[in-house]
């Protein structure tokens, strides 16, 4: 018994790095009253040293090439790498004209009391066909940010539409990272899980609809939105996208073909020179994707630490070790997914954390693997698409100059998943598939 408490007490303490981490944000909150005080990098940086510090791997210089593995995950690398393009075609379409082009199209087509409803539809559809939620809101957001200054619309609530919408996708795309990992670690078909998927958001996706459009209508009585001569030519590069997108090209080709038609358009227009043209992508990448970037591969180098010392079997034992119901053993998981991507913000590296656990749980509880891989990737989603230190918050709120805490209020979507992921595991929905 004493053993098992000193085996508990060890391991636990792997997990330092990360209570550094908040304690940082903790004394940041105390002294100054303002979170974004603490740089996330700094923060990371920091914790990242403890991790290197504190690690049981020997000498300094085996815990460093661990941390540098971890850092070079395959999945943290491509993530970079599509960081890197969303930056390139972001700071290039801004720089051509394809951002203000755009929104004077959307001002020019759609009624105004259809614009929030429109974007919402736009999110999820770029995303499902992307697979990638940060491909999604590095593509929006910029249109959001035009959208809300023409048509006086409130910024954050623009951007907690993006996100939720590219949420949807990341969460229901066969082609998604996440769908990928979810339904490998549980042995089910995409098809199946999609299946039990959509059940469960369809009705949160009708709802989020209404209420957009009602605020829609709301806004009506406010001033009027007015769209400037559309330049038809400069729109190009996000219909390329967007249609690239939706018959399911790889987001890495599709941003890449991004670049090169917004720089080829600006170009032939004068809308900038060569260098312009380079110096455009620079901004992007450096400025607006660059400590998104560098916090990436700090928290996969840290997190890879902290798994070496045992600290995320520690939590999970935690957790999961009063399990008496089929119910009790959905919500374990549902905590199990939900606390890590807390943990690493990242949901595609929780659920490879989580998922093989997962299955060990349903295996034992003879629960339906279909609905297990959709709870994980609903739940990985809610998390993700919420927390202020993500991805998908930090690209949305970059682009946007805005804090990420001023997004979170409007979304609606992700909060809203998780509240239905949540009725479904209490009132044992869909039923064909509770096991």
């Amino acid at each position: 018994m004493n053993q098992d408490k000193k085996w508990y007490h060890s391991k636990g303490w792997a997990l330092m790095p990360l209570a550094v981490f908040f304690l940082l944000y903790v004394l940041t909150f105390i002294f100054t009253g303002d979170l974004y005080q603490m740089p996330v990098s700094v923060a990371f940086m920091t914790a990242s040293m403890v991790a290197v510090l504190y690690s049981k791997g020997g000498k300094l210089a085996n815990r460093i090439t661990q941390f540098c593995r971890g850092a070079a995950n395959e999945t943290i690398m491509l993530m970079v790498v599509i960081f890197i393009l969303a930056g390139a075609f972001a700071g290039t379409a801004k720089a051509m004209g394809a951002v203000d082009a755009t929104v004077n199209m959307l001002l020019y087509l759609l009624p105004e009391q259809s614009i929030l409803a429109s974007v919402f539809i736009a999110a999820c559809f770029i995303s499902m066909s992307m697979g990638t939620s940060t491909g999604t809101i590095a593509a929006l957001a910029p249109i959001a940010v035009g959208v809300s200054s023409q048509a006086g619309l409130d910024l954050p609530m623009m951007l907690g539409i993006v996100v939720g919408g590219a949420m949807f996708g990341d969460n229901l795309s066969f082609i998604s990272d996440t769908t990928i990992v979810a339904t490998r670690t549980q042995g089910c078909q995409m098809q199946d899980k999609f299946k039990v998927n959509i059940r469960i958001v369809f009705p949160v996706v009708i709802l989020v609809l209404l209420l957009y459009i009602y605020q829609g209508l709301e806004l009506t009585g406010g001033a009027s939105v007015s769209a400037e001569q559309v330049e038809w030519v400069k729109v190009l590069p996000y219909l390329a996208v967007l249609i690239t997108a939706l018959v399911g090209v790889n987001v890495m080709v599709v941003l890449a073909l991004g670049i090169i038609l917004s720089g080829v358009i600006g170009l032939i227009t004068g809308g900038f020179g060569v260098w312009d043209w380079t110096a455009a992508m620079s901004q992007g990448i450096v400025v607006d994707m660059g400590e998104l970037i560098i916090v990436s591969l700090m928290a996969g180098g840290m997190f890879e630490l902290i798994r070496f010392n045992g600290g995320v079997d520690w939590l999970i034992g935690k957790m999961t070790r009063n399990i008496r119901s089929k119910r009790s053993a959905e919500f374990s998981i549902a905590g199990l997914i939900s606390l890590t991507n807390l943990c690493t913000a990242n949901n595609t590296i929780a659920l490879i954390i989580s998922g093989p656990i997962a299955k060990n749980i349903s295996d034992k509880f003879d629960l339906d693997n279909r609905k297990i891989a959709s709870l994980l990737d609903t739940f990985s989603c809610f998390v993700q698409g919420l927390i202020p230190y993500g991805a998908q918050l930090l690209i949305a709120a970059g682009l946007a100059n805005v804090s990420p805490m001023q997004i979170v209020p409007y979304l609606y979507y992700p909060l809203l998943i998780g509240l239905a992921a949540i009725a479904s595991i209490i009132f044992r929905y869909p039923r064909k598939y509770t096991g």
